[in-house]
């Protein structure tokens, strides 16, 4: 029984570890008034006719805190490196020099500053939410455990383990969220 308690667990942590990837992918989503190659990283560029990420095309940097520059590989990349840009409604106006793809990211109002903090903390309740499934989920298979068998010790002994492991990965959340609403509202 301890082996199946262990993959459990084992699930338990992977989903959790999931959960917490994906919520810090959406918070690299929101900007923080500084320009970062992160920004892009959802942007898809008409390739020769198939979607392909920005950064297999070209090399994504910052010149300084306000400007992001996109170097294409291929000059003739210039064109649906800046169409991918706009369609991905970002909210940049991308501009070209004939060599590279230049981006000025625009200073936030203290409004949306507080727009973008109330984002990040519903993002940050949403994986919450994703981590209590997950716990859910690891206690039903507990439940079955103890229905074919499981001593009540274990069966509460593994419930109580799986309540620490939701309250690590939620103080994680909760740390994540805190630095980067510290970033959203630093001038």
């Amino acid at each position: 029984m301890t082996e199946e308690l262990n993959m459990i667990y084992d699930e338990f942590k992977e989903g959790n570890s999931k959960t917490l990837s994906h919520f810090e992918v959406e918070l690299s989503k929101i900007r923080a008034g500084k320009a970062s190659p992160a920004m892009l990283q959802t942007v898809m560029v008409d390739y020769y006719g198939s979607p392909t990420p920005l950064a297999q095309v070209a090399n994504v940097n910052t010149m300084d805190a306000r400007t992001i520059t996109v170097q294409p590989w291929e000059k003739a990349m210039l064109d649906p490196i800046m169409k991918g840009i706009i369609n991905s409604n970002l909210g940049f106006a991308p501009q070209s020099n004939g060599e590279s793809v230049l981006i000025s990211v625009p200073p936030l109002t203290e409004d949306r500053r507080k727009e973008l903090v109330k984002r990040a903390k519903a993002e940050g309740e949403n994986a919450k939410v994703g981590i209590r499934n997950n716990r859910k989920d690891a206690l039903d298979m507990i439940k079955s455990l103890k229905a074919d068998g499981l001593s009540e010790d274990l069966t509460k002994d593994a419930e109580n383990h799986i309540q620490v492991i939701t309250n690590n990965f939620s103080s994680r959340i909760d740390d994540v969220l805190v630095v980067k609403e510290k970033e959203i509202l630093t001038i």
